[in-house]
């Protein structure tokens, strides 16, 4: 009997296994590569061959799982152990100027994308969907959001589409306008990208192309972003609710779940261990090996995942509404930069 649930539980995992095996694959290919060429980095080649092979001979449904899988935990896993590696003394470097900005920059996204949401024709839902998906954490503000107000799922799916793609785009550029205007060291490229930048994983991400500092504290932006979460989806389900347009029969009864994500509670758990106490060095450099090579692994799965044919397929409105959002984003981070002092 023992026997029949172990090969059960291994039957459960073993979609996983495919896709997961090529994100490992492209991750090993992209780390010896970067090796050679470091100026580029084994994070961008994962990124460049995952998208490469995802397009063309990695189209495969069957792999659909395990990328995801790897595009997801593992991520998360990585946000985790760089806990380990920052400190309350870090945190601190950010100070108030930080804290002022990412609520600025939260402020305006959010005005933005609803009124030219509307402008565009798209419903009072859908625009708050996407001004909070892009001012606090992309999918997960999305799937918090949208029972509070609640949206229908097909125009739920579609902003989580649109929000994804943009994310997308945005983790490919911004790191070298970043690195262009603000160059690698200092806080200014880590502002960029944590508080603009959609996911937790497009944030590693992006950030990767930097460097490792970048990576800690444009995490730290993107912390206090998703930590105010709570608010937003208190506000939208105010304003909904205030227009008269949420129903209370599909609603009524039902608990509404505010939770931070897991992982955000690790990092600040490990970050909370690391600054109480001195640990041994080799919890450092082990967590720091483990999270860069999950997050490596990540970053192929996230190319392998990228469909470039759904930028056509959205059609026109959701184009020029994604790059609408996109440019004030990245217009309002640079502006917000240069005024605080950052």
């Amino acid at each position: 009997m023992e026997n029949t649930k172990t090969i059960s539980k291994m039957m459960d995992r073993a979609p996983i296994i495919p896709g997961l095996a090529v994100a490992i694959i492209v991750a090993i290919g992209a780390k010896v590569l970067g090796t050679y060429v470091p100026s580029v980095g084994g994070a961008t080649f994962a990124i460049l061959f995952g998208i490469v092979l995802g397009n063309t001979v990695c189209r495969q449904p069957a792999l659909g799982v395990g990328t995801k899988f790897a595009e997801s935990k593992l991520l998360e896993v990585s946000v985790v152990l760089l806990g380990l590696t920052v400190t309350f003394q870090t945190i601190g470097q950010i100070g108030v100027r930080g804290a002022v900005y990412v609520l600025l920059m939260m402020s305006v996204v959010i005005s933005a994308a609803y009124l030219l949401g509307r402008k565009l024709g798209f419903s009072e839902k859908m625009a708050l969907m996407m001004a909070g998906g892009n001012a606090v954490c992309g999918s997960s503000a999305i799937g918090a959001i949208a029972p509070a107000i609640d949206a229908d799922d097909a125009d739920k799916g579609q902003i989580i589409t649109l929000v994804n793609l943009l994310g997308t785009v945005m983790m490919l550029t911004l790191p070298f306008l970043g690195t262009a205007l603000f160059g690698k060291a200092g806080m200014a490229t880590s502002a960029l990208l944590g508080g603009t930048l959609q996911s937790v994983g497009q944030v590693v991400a992006g950030a990767s192309l930097v460097n490792s500092q970048t990576v800690q504290f444009a995490m730290l932006f993107k912390i206090m972003r998703i930590i105010m979460l709570v608010v937003v989806v208190y506000l939208f389900t105010k304003k909904v609710e205030a227009h008269g347009s949420k129903p209370a029969s599909k609603a009524a009864g039902r608990k509404l779940r505010l939770p931070i994500q897991w992982y955000v509670l690790g990092f600040l758990l490990f970050c909370i261990l690391d600054s109480a106490m001195t640990l041994p060095a080799f919890l450092g450099d082990g967590a720091h090996f483990l999270s860069t090579w999950c997050e490596t692994i990540a970053l192929a799965a996230i190319g392998l995942r990228l469909d470039l044919a759904r930028f056509i397929k959205e059609g026109r409105s959701y184009v020029l509404y994604a790059l609408g959002v996109g440019a004030v984003q990245t217009v309002a981070a640079i502006t917000f930069i240069k005024l605080l002092g950052l």
